[in-house]
């Protein structure tokens, strides 16, 4: 069976699948769109186990910066339109190392908040280092490519409680 994230919308159930919302995105970041993906299950099991919150009450603060995990947000939540979004850099965690510090999200649902941080493991060295690289070749874009989807196989090949910690 598919998985999905689902929110409510107009008295009916809305679920998206990875796919769903990688097509919205166009598909040139699927690990951010992954992480989202697996951001927003993580946090909704916690915020609201059991029932889909209310699409327009999601509100999501992260330190990180990339357009993937944006456009995902906003496929499922509409939080950019509605500008219950924002990149907030202050969320940065330097104490998890370079691979995990902007990793960070905050997720709240009406009155509760949770945080959902990244677990070590997932996030490689080189991925990292040819996503900071700036003026990229073509042939590091296309190696940034693979290291993508790599890392969005292994976000959405795990299960989500072993992906995130919440506070």
């Amino acid at each position: 069976m598919t998985q999905v994230v689902t929110v409510a919308e107009g008295g009916r159930d809305l679920s998206f699948s990875f796919q769903d919302m990688n097509r919205y995105h166009g598909g040139r970041s699927p690990a951010g769109v992954a992480t989202a993906f697996t951001v927003l299950q993580r946090a909704f099991s916690v915020l609201s186990p059991g029932t889909p919150p209310s699409r327009r009450s999601v509100v999501i603060r992260t330190a990180f910066r990339g357009p993937g995990a944006r456009d995902g947000f906003e496929a499922v939540t509409r939080a950019v339109t509605d500008g219950r979004f924002a990149i907030d850099r202050t969320l940065l965690r330097s104490d998890l190392g370079r691979l995990r510090e902007d990793f960070v999200f905050a997720v709240g649902i009406e009155a509760s908040t949770v945080t959902v941080t990244l677990r070590d493991g997932f996030v490689t060295e080189e991925f990292i280092d040819a996503a900071r690289t700036q003026n990229r070749t073509a042939d590091q874009e296309a190696r940034l490519d693979v290291l993508k989807a790599q890392l969005a196989e292994r976000l959405l090949t795990a299960p989500v409680s072993q992906l995130y910690d919440v506070t």
